[in-house]
C-alpha cells in the first residue's frame, strides 16, 4: 500500500471517530437532559411525562434496596409528589455512550439532604426515542 493510501486511511479512520464521537456526545447530552427532567417536581407528577420517559421494560432498584416496577415507580411518584416542591438536586453528572442504543449516566442526587450515588441506563428506541431502561441509588452515609 502507497503512502497516499496510508494516509487516505487514516483520515478516513479519523473522520470516522470523530462522527461517532459527535454522535456519542449528542446521544449522552440527550440522557442528562432527560434524566434531569425526571429529578423536576411536574415530571415527577405527572403520569403521562413518566409514561413517556420511562422504557416498558424499566426497573429501579432504589436507595432503600427496593426493587421498583414500571407501574409501581409511576404509581408511587405522582401519588407522593404533592409533598415534594422543589427539584431533586444533581451533582457530578457524567455520561458515555455504550453502544448506539445505550447510555450509562452516573451522578449524585441531593433530595433535601438526602444524598445518593445514582446510574441510569438510557436505551434508544427508533419510534419513542430515548428511554430510561434502569435505575439505582445507593445512599452516602
Amino acid at each position: 500500500m502507497c503512502a497516499f493510501h496510508v494516509a487516505l486511511r487514516a483520515l478516513q479512520r479519523s473522520f470516522i471517530l470523530l462522527c461517532m464521537s459527535s454522535n456519542a456526545d449528542e446521544s449522552v447530552a440527550t440522557a442528562v437532559a432527560l434524566e434531569r427532567r425526571l429529578l423536576q417536581p411536574t415530571v415527577r407528577a405527572s403520569p403521562a411525562a413518566l409514561d413517556a420517559l420511562l422504557d416498558p421494560e424499566f426497573q429501579e432498584i432504589g436507595a432503600s434496596g427496593r426493587l421498583w416496577t414500571r407501574g409501581g415507580i409511576i404509581q408511587a411518584l405522582t401519588r407522593d409528589q404533592q409533598d415534594i416542591p422543589t427539584p431533586i438536586r444533581d451533582e457530578q453528572m457524567d455520561g458515555r455512550r455504550l453502544t448506539d442504543h445505550l447510555v450509562l449516566l452516573t451522578y449524585v442526587s441531593d433530595e433535601s439532604g438526602r444524598r445518593a450515588r445514582r446510574t441510569s441506563l438510557w436505551r434508544f428506541d427508533q419510534v419513542a426515542g430515548w428511554r430510561l431502561l434502569h435505575h439505582q441509588g445507593t445512599l452516602i452515609s
